[in-house]
């Protein structure tokens, strides 16, 4: 199978600022942001019922639904659980 286009790809492009790592891991913490607020919408859930269930205060929800922040990943798995889903992680 031959490229349509010839030449660098955009991935290669962002590869040698470094960028390219924290783009990926923006986008992969963006998605997973999506998906819970998603999930706590289908079960009609707000923040204040999420922190209930997670033992913890509501101001600690909003770090959990900022992509820009870091989570850890005790945090998530517990916070998909609440809502019926489950985090899979994959070093590929």
């Amino acid at each position: 199978m031959s490229r349509k286009h010839h030449g660098p790809n955009l991935d290669d492009f962002r590869k040698p600022e470094s960028v390219f790592e924290e783009t990926q891991a923006l986008v992969v913490k963006e998605l997973v942001v999506w998906q819970l607020t998603e999930a706590m919408q289908q079960r009609s859930l707000t923040k204040t019922q999420l922190a209930t269930m997670l033992n913890t205060r509501r101001s600690q929800v909003g770090p959990l639904l900022d992509p820009t922040r870091n989570v850890t990943l005790s945090t998530l798995p517990r916070a998909a659980a609440l809502v019926g889903r489950k985090v899979q992680i994959e070093l590929v």
